[in-house]
C-alpha cells in the first residue's frame, strides 16, 4: 500500500505534519478530517523525494521566492485563505498556518501585518485596505461583501475564480503573442547579418566601380557601410529612443496618446476594446453577485478598465442610474456596447439578474478576444515572413546586380 506524507492545520492554527498508508489521496484527506484537522497537502511520498531531490529546480525556487509579492502570490493566498475557511478554520488561524506556510519573505511581512490588524480588531476587508496597492478596490469591496453575508469562503472561492479566468486570459494573449516575437526578432537579426557582414565582404569587388553600380547596389552597400562603421552607435541610439519613449508613454500624456492610437489600429484595436469591456464586465458581475451595491459596483468595475477613453465613457454610467435611469439605458448612452450586450442587460433587468447576464457577457467577449487574437496572428506570421523574405531578396538582388555590372565591363 502506497504511504503518503501530509500536511494539516489543527484548530488553533498550529500545523503538524505526518505520514500515512492508504489507498489513494482522498483516503487520507478522509482520515484527517475525521480527525479534526484541515489537510493543507497530501503527495505520495515518492513524488515528494523525487521533487527534493531536483536540486536545479529548489534552487530556481527560491531564487524566485525572495522576490515581491506579485499577482500569482494573491491568488494563491486566496485560494488556501478560501480552502481553509470552508474546513472551518478561524480567519486568525487559518492566517498564521498561511505564515508559516509562506516562502516568500515579502509574502509572510505582508500576511503578518495582515494578522496584527485582525487580532487588533478590524475587519479583515479594512486589514487588506493599507494594502490598497496590491489588492486593489475590487478585492477589498469582495471580501467586504462576504463579511456582510456571513460568506466568506464563498465570496473568496468566487474571487478565485475570478482572478484564475483573468490570468488566463492574460496568459493566453502573452502566449499568442511569443511566436510572433521570435519570428520579428529572427528577421531583425537577419538584417542585421545580411548588412553588418555579408554585405561588406563584396566592398573590394565594388570599389573600383564606383557611380558606375547600379542605385539599388549603391544604397544596399551604402547602409552596409553604415552597420559596419556605426554600428555600435546606431543601436545605443536605438536603445536609448526605446528607453525615453517608455518612459514618456508611462506618463499621462504619452499613456492616452497610446491609447488613442491602439484604438484606431485595425483589428488590434477591436481586440484592446473588447478585452477592456472583458475586465468591465466581469467585474461588475462578480460584484453584483456578491450582494455589492450597483452603484459602487459600477464605479469599481470601471476602475478596472485601462484604457482612459474608455474608462471616461463608462463613468457616466453610474451618474446616470443614481438619478433615476435604468442600466439599459446608461449603457446605450455610452455607445460602447454591442446590441447583443444590451439586450442581454435589458434581460437582466427584467429577471432581476444583471450580475448573471453580465458575466455571461463577460464570457462572450472573452471568446471573442481569444478567435481575434488566433485570427490576427493567423495574418501577421505570414506578413512578418513575406516581409524577412522580401528584404532578404532585396538585398541579395541588389548584390547580384552589382556583380552582373563588373561583368559587363570586364567584357
Amino acid at each position: 500500500m502506497p504511504e503518503f506524507a501530509w500536511r494539516a492545520a489543527q484548530a488553533d492554527g498550529h500545523l503538524v505534519e505526518g505520514r500515512t498508508e492508504a489507498a489513494a489521496a482522498d483516503a487520507v484527506l478522509r482520515q484527517l478530517r475525521e480527525r479534526g484537522l484541515t489537510p493543507i497537502r497530501v503527495e505520495s511520498t515518492a513524488a515528494a523525494e523525487q521533487a527534493g531531490a531536483a536540486g536545479a529546480p529548489g534552487r530556481a525556487r527560491r531564487r524566485v521566492d525572495r522576490g515581491p509579492v506579485n499577482r500569482a502570490d494573491v491568488l494563491a493566498f486566496t485560494s488556501e485563505l478560501s480552502i481553509m475557511l470552508r474546513a472551518g478554520l478561524a480567519l486568525d488561524n487559518a492566517l498564521r498556518v498561511l505564515i508559516e506556510m509562506a516562502h516568500k519573505p515579502s509574502v509572510r511581512t505582508l500576511l503578518e501585518g495582515i494578522l496584527e490588524d485582525v487580532k487588533g480588531g478590524a475587519p479583515f476587508s479594512r486589514a487588506l485596505s493599507g494594502h490598497r496597492e496590491l489588492f486593489g478596490d475590487f478585492y477589498i469591496n469582495m471580501v467586504r461583501s462576504g463579511e456582510v453575508s456571513g460568506q466568506m469562503s464563498l465570496v473568496l472561492e468566487r474571487l478565485v475564480e475570478h482572478l484564475e479566468r483573468l490570468r488566463a486570459l492574460r496568459e493566453s494573449v502573452v502566449s499568442a503573442t511569443i511566436y510572433p516575437t521570435i519570428l520579428l526578432a529572427v528577421a531583425v537579426l537577419s538584417l542585421v547579418v545580411m548588412l553588418g557582414f555579408v554585405v561588406p565582404q563584396f566592398k573590394t569587388l565594388f570599389s573600383d566601380l564606383g557611380d558606375g553600380l547600379p542605385l539599388p547596389t549603391r544604397i544596399v552597400m551604402g547602409l552596409g557601410d553604415a552597420f559596419r562603421q556605426y554600428g555600435w552607435g546606431i543601436a545605443i541610439g536605438f536603445a536609448l529612443l526605446l528607453l525615453l519613449a517608455r518612459r514618456w508613454l508611462r506618463t499621462a500624456a504619452g499613456r492616452q496618446w497610446w491609447q488613442n492610437l491602439a484604438l484606431r489600429m485595425p483589428i488590434i484595436g477591436t481586440l484592446l476594446y473588447k478585452y477592456d469591456l472583458t475586465l468591465f464586465s466581469r467585474s461588475l458581475g462578480t460584484l453584483l453577485g456578491n450582494g455589492v451595491p450597483l452603484l459602487t459596483a459600477l464605479q469599481i468595475a470601471t476602475d478596472t478598465v485601462g484604457n482612459a477613453n474608455l474608462r471616461a465613457r463608462l463613468a457616466k454610467m453610474a451618474p446616470m442610474v443614481k438619478g433615476g435611469g435604468r442600466m439599459v439605458a446608461a449603457m446605450t448612452a455610452t455607445h460602447s456596447f454591442e446590441p447583443l450586450a444590451i439586450n442581454l442587460v435589458r434581460v437582466g433587468e427584467e429577471t432581476g439578474r444583471i450580475g448573471p447576464m453580465m458575466l455571461e457577457l463577460a464570457s462572450l467577449l472573452t471568446r471573442d478576444v481569444e478567435t481575434g487574437i488566433k485570427r490576427a496572428l493567423t495574418l501577421l506570421e505570414p506578413i512578418l515572413i513575406l516581409v524577412l523574405g522580401v528584404l532578404v531578396a532585396a538585398i541579395i538582388v541588389s548584390i547580384l546586380m552589382g556583380i552582373l555590372s563588373v561583368n559587363e565591363l570586364a567584357v
